[in-house]
């Protein structure tokens, strides 16, 4: 589940899922979404804060809950990808505080935020390819942009795991919190939320420049990550990592 609240101007977006290690369901990849399209319309939030539990931010996506929404619907209508596109359109900024893991989408959603705080704990990785998959989110565009060419294929290609310092040095993480990294997460949207919100959005707009050419990067992931699901190559990797998963 996803506790909100709404404190201050600070949208509080808590993954709660602890004993799956906060895999990411259908009904919280919508409650995200929701939470973020919401937040565009109303003055209310300022801020947008994502976090996790304590040594767990999000092993990514419940892959048996992925599979059966996108066997009903197609991947295009999928809850994930609701959340994916409310991320390039989300108008308000975006704090995350990451202790633990952050696997898949737990890794490329914070390429979409403004601050990210990490504690030393902190172990961020994105193995799609090892999937038989392609990045999302955007990845595929905003990696590179942020960490050259060279880093980006190490994480998003090779599904190399970055530490909390590696990340830092990467470009996508802003500081690492020794203790009380949620504290530190809060005082900075905090912070955020008190700043002059017109100014704060029009400067946020100009820093993050056009966002179509990001939108339409979505879009060709989601088509592309659509047609490997059927790929021979994929569905063994799948099968490997069901089987892996059925064993622990």
């Amino acid at each position: 589940m996803i506790r909100m609240s709404l404190e201050n101007g600070v949208q509080t977006l808590r993954l709660d899922r602890p004993e799956k290690k906060n895999a990411l369901t259908g009904a919280m990849y919508t409650d995200l979404a929701e939470a973020l399209e919401r937040g565009n319309g109303d003055d209310a939030v300022r801020c947008h804060l994502i976090c996790g539990q304590p040594e767990i931010f999000t092993a990514g996506n419940d892959i048996g809950d992925f599979l059966q929404y996108a066997g009903k619907s197609g991947v295009s209508e999928t809850p994930v990808v609701r959340f994916l596109r409310a991320l390039v359109n989300n108008q308000k900024p975006l704090v995350a505080s990451v202790d633990g893991i952050a696997i898949g989408v737990g890794t490329t959603l914070l390429m979409h935020c403004d601050m990210v705080f990490a504690s030393p704990r902190a172990l961020i990785r994105s193995p799609f390819v090892d999937l038989g998959l392609v990045p999302e989110a955007g990845s595929s565009l905003l990696g590179p942009q942020l960490m050259g060419h060279a880093r980006a294929f190490e994480l998003l290609c090779l599904g190399k795991a970055f530490s909390a310092e590696r990340a830092m040095q990467a470009g996508f993480v802003n500081e690492i919190i020794e203790e009380g990294v949620d504290e530190a997460a809060m005082a900075c949207a905090s912070e955020i939320a008190q700043k002059p919100p017109e100014a704060l959005a029009l400067s946020r707009r100009l820093l993050r420049g056009d966002t179509r050419a990001l939108s339409e990067r979505v879009e060709e992931e989601i088509k592309i990550f659509a047609s490997r699901l059927s790929a021979p190559e994929t569905i063994a990797a799948f099968q490997a990592f069901m089987a892996k998963k059925a064993k622990n």
